[in-house]
């Protein structure tokens, strides 16, 4: 194994991974700096959700390596790797996932109180967030009582009330009309550039990757292109940064 640039908070080389017998990914390389947000754009299975499955180590890859802050990933075991993102990645699902017995302050508070963190504290840091995706009026609330797009303010709340160091999210918008979705998107990446939150955003709507640094796009589990988003800070040293296959 080589290790990884060491300006590299995520990076992977070579990923192969099957489902059912079909390659889902195919070869795929990229490196993601401290602090950038990364869109993956691609037709619906093209590999995106694979991808971040793998990144955030959810999955071990057929082939291939996952670097995080210059340690594999893809050798660790089942719960060092549960561990891994209990401790320093969020991730947002396309479905919110909420606890149903839970208000969504409770949902929102849940990473930080498995984390061991006080109980009024993480009220508190819950409830905050909760506010700035303008969902606080609903804190005492359980999912059954929350429209869709409440729910998965909520989640996205979940999500970064832990501040993470990386942040996956998949498709975090497909439950939200349009203008909401652009909204809660602005929102999480301003948050995450406030906080120095590296992002990795799976999407098919080039408006929403429009909001990340770079993008890159996958097609039938293959990197197709390495694209800086015009006018993004750093575009070029950035783009070095991209896909090698």
């Amino acid at each position: 194994m080589v290790a990884p640039p060491d300006n590299d908070v995520l990076w992977a080389r070579g990923l192969h991974h099957m489902h059912g017998g079909t390659a889902a990914l195919a070869g795929v390389s990229v490196g993601v700096r401290e602090g950038e947000i990364l869109a993956v754009t691609g037709p619906r299975g093209s590999g995106k959700t694979t991808l971040l499955r793998c990144l955030s180590g959810q999955l071990v890859p057929t082939e291939g390596e996952v670097w995080f802050n210059s340690a594999p990933v893809h050798t660790l075991s089942s719960p060092s790797r549960e561990r891994l993102r209990l401790d320093r990645f969020g991730w947002i699902d396309t479905e919110p996932h909420l606890v149903p017995e839970l208000t969504a302050w409770e949902n929102a508070a849940l990473p930080l109180l498995l984390r061991g963190v006080g109980h009024r504290s993480a009220k508190h840091t819950a409830i905050e967030w909760l506010d700035r995706l303008d969902v606080g009026m609903c804190a005492r609330r359980r999912p059954a009582r929350l429209d869709q797009s409440q729910r998965q303010r909520t989640a996205i709340a979940r999500a970064l009330a832990t501040t993470p160091q990386v942040l996956f999210a998949d498709e975090p918008t497909a439950p939200l009309h349009r203008a909401d979705g652009t909204q809660v998107l602005r929102t999480l990446t301003t948050a995450a550039r406030s906080h120095q939150i590296t992002v990795v955003l799976a999407t098919h709507d080039p408006d929403i990757a429009a909001l990340a640094d770079r993008t890159i796009e996958l097609l039938d589990g293959r990197p197709s292109d390495a694209t800086p988003v015009s006018g993004a800070p750093d575009t070029e040293s950035r783009a070095a940064c991209s896909l090698s296959v």
